[in-house]
């Protein structure tokens, strides 16, 4: 068994400034006013539209992530409708065989665990406790999983014993509104934590490539 950081690749490789120019040129055909289109327009002209709440416009441009997470964070993930999704299929990936190492791969819970409020006041030996009990459970699960592939399960069949920490990777398309819906729900601190792990340094990434568009989040 392997422990793994959650983390995240930005597929989409981004302009940010070729995206608002984009963005700008599409916007202004709802006031016919590309005549006022300066090299420098783009920014303001977004960020006004975002101000009015006219963010339709923003609608246009779509960015891909990869998310590397446990189960459970991914079945919140593709709660958010208006986007496209790519899964590692438990179905069909089986952790058995030489490809994947021959053994399952779990999210680490430490991060979350410590952007969890309500264990913040949670001793060192407690916080020990916990994640040995988790570790336990991991063995387990995946002592059962590869002993039931042994005796001829199918891994649609196996995956039943499989934890919601096991690692996936999802990739997701969204345009930049559902994006900013998608962070303003996921960086909040009644999120869950390991979401937050993960929502919280992508909104800085995207605040760095299309300040204008995420930075009031």
């Amino acid at each position: 068994m392997k422990r793994v950081k959650p983390h995240f690749i930005i597929e989409t490789v981004i302009d940010g400034n070729e995206i608002l120019r984009q963005i700008e040129r599409i916007g202004r055909t709802c006031y016919k006013s590309e005549d006022k289109i300066t090299e420098d327009s783009a920014d303001r002209f977004v960020s006004k539209l975002i101000k009015n709440g006219h963010e339709a416009m923003i609608e246009h441009n779509a960015i891909t992530v990869r998310f590397i997470c446990d189960r459970g964070v991914s079945h919140e993930i593709v709660r958010h409708r208006l986007a496209s999704y790519a899964q590692e299929s438990t179905r069909y990936c089986n952790y058995s065989n030489d490809k994947f190492g021959n053994e399952i791969n779990v999210i680490d819970i430490s991060g979350g665990i410590s952007l969890d409020t309500k264990m913040n006041n949670y001793s060192p030996e407690t916080i020990r406790l916990i994640l040995d009990e988790w570790i336990l459970a991991m063995e387990d699960a995946e002592k059962h999983y590869l002993k039931m592939i042994e005796l001829g399960a199918t891994p649609q069949i196996a995956r039943g014993v499989l934890p919601t920490s096991l690692k996936t990777e999802i990739v997701v398309t969204m345009n930049l509104r559902e994006w900013r819906h998608f962070f303003k729900l996921r960086t909040a601190v009644s999120s869950h934590p390991q979401m937050r792990e993960l929502a919280i340094p992508l909104l800085e990434e995207f605040k760095k490539l299309i300040p204008c568009v995420f930075e009031d989040i």
